[in-house]
Parts: structure tokens; sequence; C-alpha cells
């Protein structure tokens, strides 16, 4: 007969031990779960630097739950910017402004990480609720560069072909940056070369037609990405994690394709870089995507399992148990939620609920009562 003292406590709260809510161990860094808000840009800093809006929108997506909070595609220089309101870390402006962001989310218990990127031959356009024409040069735009001279569609600006002393420039862009990141309190970077943007059209042969060492085999199209993780980890800390965010295929026939992706992480890692965040698309116009709910989590399986490195997958990933399917059967070591993080900042606390996982509210916010079960 069970001792009175060894009865269950019908009063105590009993949770499951669920993959999604693992703390993520990333170098000196530990990740309170497995879910990470996704770098989605707002297009909302008039000046290129992040305002109040981009305080509360991240730091929102903090006190709702979220293991890791990545800011929207930040550019390294004026001429990596999507549009005229992406916002930058170029400037002490700038890196006060994210130093602030960057502090209120470490208080909630996330690790605040940036996204660092060029907007190569994307640059120079609307917003998206604009339709995202192209603003030219009388119309106060900017030039364009991108790895060949080869508009995105026939009625796009023609961007400039990058010399190798440009490229080598670029390269320091990021290294300032990195070195800003790094004084705002940022703990993670997260290199983007997804999408088509600048990094992604060296990779692809559907972009890059160049015949120097920057163009042609496998080898001369990843060196960019290679020395750019190079070059970031010349300045950021062996403590802290460097992610990259690829897009793993094109869906075009003769582009950029999960072989190559698999190749690419491999070459990564040894390079101090510590998951690959896999998306994919964006190359080109021609793609056609097979979209549906989790169409990307074979990729990032592919690339975990093929190199052997950690990898994040992402896309109309919306359901609790979804996300921790994925994470139980080792398809992908972290959950990137972006649209879902949109509709509901709190995704990360109603997914604890729903799997009966340990539910940690803000303190301030505890007295709802309404997770308990």
């Amino acid at each position: 007969m069970m001792a009175a003292s060894e009865a269950a406590n019908p009063n105590e709260k009993r949770y499951r031990k669920v993959k999604l809510f693992e703390p993520l161990e990333l170098r000196g860094v530990t990740a309170r779960n497995r879910i990470m808000m996704s770098p989605m840009s707002q297009y909302s800093a008039p000046d290129s630097i992040p305002t109040d809006w981009h305080y509360v929108h991240l730091g929102t997506r903090a006190v709702g739950g979220a293991g890791i909070v990545m800011t929207e595609a930040t550019a390294v220089e004026p001429r990596g910017r999507i549009s005229p309101w992406d916002v930058g870390l170029w400037s002490d402006e700038q890196e006060a402004a994210f130093a602030r962001i960057a502090a209120f989310i470490s208080e909630q218990g996330a690790i605040p990480g940036v996204q660092l990127a060029h907007a190569g031959r994307k640059a120079s356009h609307m917003r998206p609720w604009e339709d995202r024409k192209p603003i030219f040069l009388n119309d106060g735009g900017w030039e364009t560069v991108a790895p060949s001279p080869l508009p995105l569609n026939a009625h796009d600006i023609v961007p400039t072909e990058l010399t190798i002393d440009q490229i080598n420039e670029i390269l320091s862009k990021y290294k300032e940056s990195a070195q800003r990141a790094l004084r705002a309190g940022f703990k993670l970077i997260e290199i983007h070369a997804a999408h088509g943007y600048l990094l992604h059209s060296f990779l692809s042969p559907l972009t890059n037609h160049r015949s120097d060492d920057y163009g042609g085999s496998l080898d001369n199209r990843v060196k960019v990405v290679l020395e750019v993780a190079k070059t970031i980890r010349e300045v950021w800390p062996d403590e802290l994690p460097l992610f990259v965010r690829i897009s793993v295929k094109d869906w075009v026939d003769g582009g950029w394709d999960v072989p190559d992706s698999v190749e690419l992480a491999k070459r990564l890692g040894p390079l101090g870089v510590d998951l690959i965040d896999c998306s994919s698309g964006g190359a080109v116009l021609e793609q056609q995507i097979p979209i549906h709910p989790g169409y990307q989590v074979p990729l990032a399986q592919a690339v975990r399992e093929g190199a052997e490195i950690k990898s994040a997958a992402v896309g109309l990933i919306s359901e609790p148990v979804q996300a921790e399917e994925i994470l139980a059967n080792g398809r992908a070591d972290l959950i990137v939620i972006g649209r879902m993080a949109l509709w509901s900042p709190y995704w990360p606390h109603h997914a604890a609920s729903a799997l009966h996982a340990e539910v940690n509210l803000p303190i301030q916010y505890a007295r709802s009562g309404i997770y308990s079960y």
C-alpha cells in the first residue's frame, strides 16, 4: 500500500517533457526553448534607424516566450537595403537604437539575434504594400550591385557587376556591422544568404554568370559566403553562435539545389557556423514552389543529416504538434516561426499549453490563470 507521503498531490501540476521546450545549447549561450522568431522585414525605419515600432515588435515576441528573437534583415551598408525604410547597422545611431532593443530582449530571457544582410540586385525597391516597384536613380533610388549584371526582370534595375575590390569592400562592411552588433549586445548573428539577395545570387548559377574566381564552379560560387563567415568570425567571439540562412534550393531546373546546400554547409561548419537556417527560393521569378504546411522541413532534414550540422526548419509551421514532430523525429534542431509570430506574438506560450509543457509566463502576466489545467 502506498504511504501517504508517497501519494501524488492532486493539486500538483504535471507537465510533459517535450522537445520544443528543451533548451538548445549554442556555444556559450543557451536558448530557453527551440523556437526562434523569424527575421521579417517591417519596412518601417524612415532613416534606417530602428524605431519604437521595432522595440515593441521585437520585445513583444521576447515577452511572448520565443527562445531566440531575430531582427529583420539588417543592411550592412546603405546600398544593401531592400527599400529606403529598411533598418541598417552601419552607424552609431543605429547601433544605439539596437542596443536598447537587444537589452530588453535579453531581460525577458530570450537570445537577441541580428540578421546581417545585403539586398544585392533586389535593393532600391518600394515596400511590399507599394507593389515592390523599383526605385530608379532619378526617383531617389540608388545603384544596385550583384555578381552579374542581370536584372530580376526586364523592367527592373540592371545591377552593376561587382569587381573583386568591391567584393572586398563589402566583406569589410560585414565585419564592421558584426563589431557593432557585439557592442549593441546581440548574442547571435545570422548571415542572410537566401531569397535571391546578394550572397544567394553568388551561390546560384542562375544569377552568377561570372568567369573569375567568384563564378563558374561550385568552389568559386560559394567563395563569398565562406569569406563572409570567416570575416565575421574574426571579430565575433568564440562563445557566441553564428547562423547562416540559405535557400536550400531554387526550385528551378539548373539552379542551386539540395546537394549544393549540403556541400556548402559542410564547409561552413569548420569555419565556426553553428546552424543552417533552411529556407528556399527567391533567386528568380520562374521558380515553382510546391507550398504546403512544412514544405521546407525535408530541406532542413537533408542539410542536418548530410552535413552533420544543426539546422532550423521554417515555412508554414503553425501547429504545436507539427513543430514537436519535426524536432522529436530529428528532422531539425530549431523551429522558426514567421507568420504565426506576427499573428500570435504569444505563440510559444500557447504551444506550451497545447503540448502540456510548463508555461513560463512573465510574472506580470501570471495572474491570467488561463494556462492552468
